[in-house]
């Protein structure tokens, strides 16, 4: 009998993994790519031997990467490996506090309560809380699809709605740091959590505390090799399980049929499949590839997430006050998400990452040298003057590192680069530059997001941060687990 046939658009991590899970099912699966690498926004950039993560730079959950593995029936050291760091991030505040996250839940709130205000049991109850939320919200609402009835007639899922108040949906974020914490510093560490998918922390639920659970009570880790190296090894299992790869392969539509998916067109030739499931945007998704089915307005235009500005710098000395990663907060937090959500362009005193893999692997960068992945928060783009803000943004950042390290930071790089919300946009194809689809500006977000298949198009499939249950990378895994998981339903 010869394999049902399944075709992904797009390797991102959402496609490479959906890819994976499809060929153990027993799928013959060929993946199209528009770009010349897989990995879609986990990329990379080298020049003048710096190597830079260019997409997502910060790795939890690794055990969503093993389970990948060990379906395929492989061991997952023999093939992936990371450490655990032992600051998750070092916090820079503009009082001059310096406050490492070290990896202990017990050591960072004992090195909150030496540096700020805040007594280490306020810390020790936050997460308590972070997890509870977690282990509500987990199993149910990350790990299955919320647009199929058979989830909700499980007992797990009735029990979580049974607890349902208890994730803290109808507070924002910031109202619940706000009673749980005293000092205004540890408001603003625990607020940045709604920056992990887009969101705004006086707009998004309390529930995103639950990113905090993530880092804090499971871990931060660091890939050999980088981030790109997830999908540079899942792109190698996926080959070995006999998944096939075309590049520079941009899919120019889906074939529908008497409301089937009947496969792809690409370069002019079409391309049959039982099964067609996109990894792309879920907007230029029906945009482009299906212009002739009635796409669901209000799914696609519900508020883009935020983008980003990101300056790749290599750097000709290193900074031994600084870790993998890094945060030096604006002094008003409200003004700096006011300027993103309400005026739709960047505040004047700016929160900047800053991610330097080599600290961890020190290949990344030449001797006595660091790579610098420096990121603030950016608005999704339309059409706002992008060269004028990114230079003013490049003048502020300079001048707010340097003031705070004590030295002149321009006359240490040595080779540069620059990624906008016009060219995220352009080159992942996500709609207005925007990092994780829709945004959570809202306490039923989780909901609104696009199911991970079709209800109207039978064999039409869909993964990756842009639909259930969200951006990120771990969301992005478990996106593919979901859709896979429905797909080997159906088989």
């Amino acid at each position: 009998m010869q394999q049902p046939r399944a075709i992904v658009i797009g390797a991102g991590i959402g496609g490479l993994a959906t890819a994976i899970r499809l060929a153990v099912q027993g799928w013959d699966v060929q993946v199209f790519e528009a770009s010349d690498m897989p990995g879609g926004k986990i990329a990379e950039w080298r020049s003048k031997g710096f190597r830079f993560d260019m997409g997502p730079s910060l790795f939890t959950l690794p055990q969503l990467v093993d389970e990948l593995f060990a379906l395929a029936g492989e061991n997952p050291a023999d093939h992936f490996r990371y450490r655990q760091l032992p600051v998750v991030t070092r916090y820079f505040f503009p009082d001059g506090t310096n406050l490492p996250a070290w990896k202990d839940p017990k050591d960072f709130a004992n090195e909150v309560a030496q540096q700020t205000l805040e007594p280490a049991a306020h810390v020790h109850a936050h997460l308590r809380q972070a997890e509870k939320v977690y282990d509500i919200t987990n199993h149910v609402f990350l790990e299955r699809s919320l647009h199929k009835l058979s989830t909700y007639l499980r007992w797990p899922t009735l029990k979580s709605l049974f607890r349902f108040p208890q994730i803290d949906a109808f507070r924002t974020l910031h109202a619940a740091n706000k009673a749980a914490f005293r000092d205004p510093r540890l408001v603003q560490l625990f607020d940045r959590y709604a920056t992990y998918n887009g969101s705004d922390p006086y707009q998004s639920p309390a529930t995103l505390n639950v990113i905090s659970h993530l880092e804090h009570n499971m871990g931060a880790w660091f890939p050999e090799g980088g981030m790109f190296a997830i999908a540079q090894s899942l792109h190698a299992l996926a080959e070995r399980l006999g998944v096939k790869f075309a590049f520079n392969a941009p899919v120019e539509r889906i074939l529908v049929e008497q409301s089937k998916a009947l496969g792809v067109k690409v370069n002019g030739v079409d391309h049959a499949a039982q099964v067609v499931v996109s990894n792309a945007d879920i907007v230029p998704t029906f945009r482009k590839l299906l212009p002739d089915i009635a796409p669901p307005e209000k799914t696609l235009n519900q508020p883009r997430s935020s983008s980003a500005l990101i300056f790749y710098w290599g750097m000709n000395r290193t900074f031994p006050e600084l870790d993998t990663h890094n945060i030096f907060f604006a002094s008003d937090y409200h003004a700096e998400f006011q300027a993103i959500w309400q005026e739709k362009t960047l505040a004047d005193d700016l929160t900047v990452y800053i991610y330097i893999s080599s600290k961890a692997e020190a290949a990344d960068a030449p001797e006595g040298g660091e790579n610098w992945f420096v990121m603030v928060n950016a608005p999704a783009n339309i059409g706002q003057p992008w060269d004028l803000l990114i230079a003013k943004a490049k003048t502020a950042i300079l001048q707010k590192l340097s003031t705070s390290l004590g030295v002149e930071l321009e006359q240490h790089i040595v080779t540069s680069s620059v990624l906008d919300p016009r060219s995220i946009e352009q080159r992942t194809s996500s709609y207005q530059g925007a990092l994780y689809g829709s945004s959570s500006n809202n306490k039923f977000a989780a909901f609104l997001r696009h199911p991970n298949f079709s209800s109207k198009i039978k064999g039409l499939y869909f993964v990756g941060g842009s639909v259930h249950p969200g951006g990120g990378i771990p969301l992005c895994l478990l996106s593919a687990k979901i859709t896979g998981d429905i797909i080997g339903r159906v088989k």
